[in-house]
């Protein structure tokens, strides 16, 4: 089905249970030529992961495409999982017939009578035919199976250039496959093709979508987060996990680095540099990341930062806050407006969570003036008089607690292999 108005004339009281099978579409990344055959192998593997619950649904690949036939698995709920997984371009729900002509038009009947078109739907039957052995060529089969749907449905309108409902049939030796329906998928890049990232997770609406949009472009994402007890509460701490939960449903399971930033933070007041306490509050932040990064082997930081949105975000800001770190540091929401962000956030989940009014430590000691334009000699100064202040760093990475966010919620408590020395990293 194309998306020109199709989608929305046959999807009213839309059902799957009709389908075989479900044909997944890969994105951009078939572009790519020598690592198409890597990315793949990653959809396959994120794909069979996710169709582990589903122990009667059967996945095969050919150039291109994956095939996931399921012998009485729910259509529907398959259908709102694999949509998610990065790389998937499209979804189609197919139904199957042996290669015979009259199967093929008596399930192209009954496939109709399911989708239930309303009349004055522009119609077309599109014909493929992979197998060369089958009689008829592929112009004359859609003739020959379009004549008796369109006499049986007289309501539908025959359109051969941009119709409402598009039948394609595709006839291969061992099956014929007939669908209607591209339902979209969040397409981009399977996810860690691209290596890996720490992103900076506050409680608000914007990081959110910046860590649904790295693991979008093949980022391997895991999240930090900065909390002030006893500032901030269990509530704002929660409202968190919470937030890396429905970004794990997009990466089966994903890291939560929970900061403790009171001391680095407290150490800031009663300087006399109010003007001055977010821009050092995030570069202190920017420098705690980095050594968790370097721990972790992540090669870059993310923020949620878009351009002019807060006093922070400001280019002068965003010039002398960066300077604390030497890694790369990506702002994937930085041109978007915030009408935009709040779109995404809404479409991946994270929106509800977002708005709910509990504080986190970036709202806490926040000057009335913040400056918006700050000099790096001056902070740099200010901080190389900070007593301890390398220290509270180093003190608050080593106290950070590690916890493996996962999308149910159901694992039981015990620690990692691999997780470093001192470091508290359990399942949640």
């Amino acid at each position: 089905m194309k998306a020109n108005g199709a989608e929305g004339a046959i999807s009213a009281g839309r059902h799957y249970e009709y389908a075989d099978m479900l044909l997944l579409r890969f994105g951009e990344f078939t572009l790519k030529g020598k690592n198409r055959a890597r990315f793949e192998k990653t959809v396959l593997r994120h794909v069979k992961e996710l169709l582990k619950p589903y122990s009667r649904a059967v996945i095969s690949k050919e150039y291109g495409r994956l095939y996931v036939e399921l012998n009485g698995e729910p259509a529907g709920e398959l259908i709102g999982a694999l949509k998610g997984v990065f790389g998937i371009e499209s979804v189609s729900p197919v139904k199957v017939a042996r290669s015979e002509f009259d199967d093929i038009l008596a399930v192209s009947r009954a496939f109709l009578e399911v989708v239930a078109p309303p009349k004055g739907t522009t119609f077309k039957v599109n014909v493929r035919r992979v197998w060369k052995g089958f009689p008829y060529e592929s112009l004359a089969m859609s003739k020959r199976v379009a004549t008796p749907l369109l006499q049986g449905y007289p309501g539908l309108i025959v359109d051969v250039k941009a119709p409402q409902m598009e039948m394609k049939i595709e006839i291969r030796e061992g099956s014929t496959y007939i669908f209607c329906e591209q339902i979209p998928g969040v397409g981009g890049f399977p996810l860690g093709t691209n290596g890996k990232a720490m992103l900076l997770l506050s409680g608000g609406i914007d990081s959110p979508v910046a860590a649904w949009s790295s693991m979008r472009r093949g980022l391997e994402v895991e999240c930090i987060h900065f909390y002030s007890f006893p500032y901030t509460s269990e509530q704002a701490r929660q409202k968190v996990v919470d937030l890396a939960r429905v970004l794990s449903r997009y990466a089966g399971a994903i890291k939560l680095h929970l900061v403790p930033f009171t001391e680095v933070q407290t150490s800031f007041a009663g300087i006399g540099q109010d003007k001055m306490m977010i821009t050092l509050m995030r570069r202190a932040m920017l420098r705690i990341a980095t050594q968790l990064a370097e721990r972790e082997g992540a090669l870059a930081l993310v923020t949620g930062d878009s351009l002019g949105q807060v006093a922070s975000q400001t280019l002068g800001s965003m010039n002398v806050i960066g300077r604390a770190t030497d890694l790369p540091l990506l702002r994937p929401l930085v041109m978007m407006d915030k009408s935009d962000i709040i779109g995404i956030a809404q479409q991946i989940g994270t929106y509800d969570l977002s708005i709910l009014p509990y504080e986190d430590c970036c709202t806490l000691f926040v000057p009335k003036s913040p400056t918006t334009n700050p000099n790096l000699h001056i902070v740099e100064k200010i901080e190389a008089t900070l007593p301890g202040y390398a220290q509270r760093l180093e003190t608050a990475v080593a106290c950070t607690e590690t916890i493996t966010i996962t999308p149910h919620g159901n694992e039981k408590p015990g620690e990692l292999a691999g997780a470093a020395p001192g470091i508290k990293e359990e399942w949640f």
